[in-house]
């Protein structure tokens, strides 16, 4: 008799300074409530089933965007990469094919605290600098993607240069990476829900038995008898191989070990005993979750606020943002990658960093400048600690487990090389600033971005890739040309317009809507407008409160990228 026992898990979410304290309890409540346990329950299984069509994952294309939906779905990239690796490790998936679903998960991790931004926008200008502060980390994964994507399918260098550095060194197992902020969230959310992630995994491996499982575990501790039993064949020829046959009767006996399953101690979760469907459970906990998520990031907004004015603020703002003298002011910003990186490796998770320092950059603590190096330098902590997750596999699974984190390792590697050493190529601050003014002035805008950039964009992208290479080339190509067009003449417009015919110096050619938000924005005004005034009453008061803010800001600046109540001449 050979037994197996083990232990269920559970996974997912201060005081040197009051600031610090609520920055911290951002990052907390972002790991507990940002859909870890509940988006897992509702959106696993589908996780699942999109990564097991492995024909649509050999399209690199594909692969990128069903990376950016998984980890949408699920908000961890540390899940969605989990089941890439158990992939590779499984033989279902090759590395290369893992790369641009690793990049995929790379963009979709940073729709969490995009969302944060969005709870700062009462204030246009905190709301300005929040969504900026924010969509920095989405400018950079984008742009990033689309250099590095083209370039690792015409040359493969990620792979190439993973499998050298695989090849070159005798890599050991190791101990698997500590996660130090599981220590304050597992005692809650243990008690809340508790999850089985191999069911993901057996779905997305597929194994049939792994569908008809609930997600929930109901049994944290169980034991697995394996007995060598009789059992009964049609003929000799279906004997179990190196195993007794023998003849009674007109029966013909063999044996065979069969495994039976012991449920030895009932998990203490709310749900353990609620009987309800996958499906339920997580939509139960994503309405709480975020109903929770919301309230306690407006508060926190509106303490940082309260708590950072006059002198102090002044102070913690010059530290934050003060450059070294010269000539050694270039190694601040890799300082700061240097901080965001060890800062991510403690909380184990890139969303609950860049999360905490959003209400930050949006109260103007810290400047979009700063907040940019930070950001990449969490990047890079998260990849550390998918290098040492990998090296805790098993020897057979080591080599590929390994290559596919340094493919992440170096992705976010080279990016860094694109867009930060030279100054003039930090295009994802400008790219950041200039959404930032326009959501700034349409704030029904940010919903719209975020809707078309992390699942409109990349479910179309997929249906075409799903029907095909003829059909996304087809499609997509022009769409593409049109849009390096658009983005060619917009850039002439204000650089060099004399070289433009004289139809191309603006787009007043064409019908307003297809050049400017502010007929769109009548009509969101008057449909918000009919809500708050039918749909919800105390949604009046709201209204005319918002109306004196208006009207009290009437002139203040749209590009305020600078806290007033934070500078010295102040």
């Amino acid at each position: 008799m050979v037994r197996f026992g083990h232990e269920g898990e559970s996974s997912s979410g201060c005081d040197v300074h009051r600031a610090a304290c609520s920055s911290a309890g951002t990052a907390v409540l972002v790991r507990l409530l940002s859909g870890r346990p509940e988006l897992r329950v509702s959106a696993g299984k589908a996780a699942g089933d999109i990564f097991q069509d492995n024909k649509v994952l050999s399209n690199p294309v594909a692969g990128l965007v069903i990376g950016v939906l998984v980890t949408v779905l699920v908000q961890s990239s540390s899940t969605s990469s989990s089941i890439v690796v158990s992939m590779v490790s499984s033989g279902l998936l090759e590395v290369k094919s893992a790369v641009p679903i690793i990049m995929g998960a790379n963009i979709g991790t940073s729709v969490t605290n995009t969302i944060v931004a969005v709870m700062q926008a009462g204030d246009r200008n905190e709301f300005r600098r929040a969504f900026a502060g924010a969509t920095v980390h989405d400018f950079f994964n984008w742009l990033s993607v689309l250099v590095l994507l083209p370039l690792e399918v015409a040359s493969g260098y990620l792979y190439k240069l993973t499998e050298l550095i695989i090849d070159s060194f005798n890599i050991q197992t190791g101990a698997d990476a500590p996660d130090l902020l599981k220590v304050i969230t597992v005692p809650l959310t243990k008690n809340i829900i508790q999850l089985d992630s191999s069911v993901i995994s057996g779905i997305a491996t597929g194994d049939p038995a792994a569908r008809n499982k609930s997600l929930i575990k109901i049994w944290c501790k169980t034991e697995e008898l394996t007995n060598l039993v009789n059992i009964t064949v049609p003929g000799i020829a279906n004997c179990t191989p190196d195993a007794l046959c023998w003849m009674e009767g007109n029966l013909t006996w063999t044996q065979q070990n069969q495994t039976e399953t012991i449920n030895l101690k009932k998990c203490t979760h709310m749900f353990a005993n609620a009987n309800l469907p996958d499906l339920a459970v997580g939509l139960i906990l994503l309405a709480l979750s975020l109903l929770a998520l919301c309230t306690c990031l407006i508060l926190i907004v509106k303490l940082l606020n309260s708590m950072l004015k006059g002198q102090v603020a002044v102070v913690i703002k010059k530290v934050l943002n003060t450059d070294f003298p010269f000539p050694f002011a270039w190694v601040t910003g890799y300082l700061a990658m240097l901080v965001g990186a060890g800062m991510t490796f403690i909380v184990q998770s890139s969303s609950v960093f860049t999360s905490a320092i959003t209400p930050l950059v949006g109260i103007g603590v810290i400047s979009i400048e700063r907040a940019y190096p930070l950001t990449l330098g969490s990047n890079i902590g998260t990849t550390t600690t998918a290098i040492l997750a990998a090296m805790a596999s098993p020897g057979e699974t080591l080599a590929n487990s390994l290559q596919v984190a340094l493919c992440h390792f170096f992705f976010n590697i080279s990016g860094i090389l694109l867009w930060y050493p030279i100054p003039f190529t930090r295009i994802p601050i400008r790219l950041a600033k200039a959404l930032g003014n326009r959501t700034a002035k349409y704030r029904w805008f940010a919903a719209l971005y975020l809707f078309l950039c992390f699942f409109l964009l990349p479910l179309m992208v997929l249906g075409l890739s799903i029907a095909g290479w003829q059909v996304l080339v087809g499609v997509g190509v022009p769409i593409v040309v049109v849009l390096v067009f658009v983005v060619v003449v917009n850039i002439m417009q204000k650089r060099c317009p004399r070289f433009l015919p004289s139809v191309l110096r603006s787009w007043d050619f064409l019908p307003k809507p297809l050049h400017s938000l502010k007929p769109w924005d009548k009509h969101v005004t008057v449909a918000m407008t009919f809500c708050r005034t039918r749909c919800c009453c105390c949604c009046k008061c709201c209204n005319k409160e918002e109306d004196e803010e208006e009207s009290n800001k009437k002139d203040r600046s749209l590009e305020m990228y600078d806290n007033p109540a934070l500078t010295i001449e102040d």
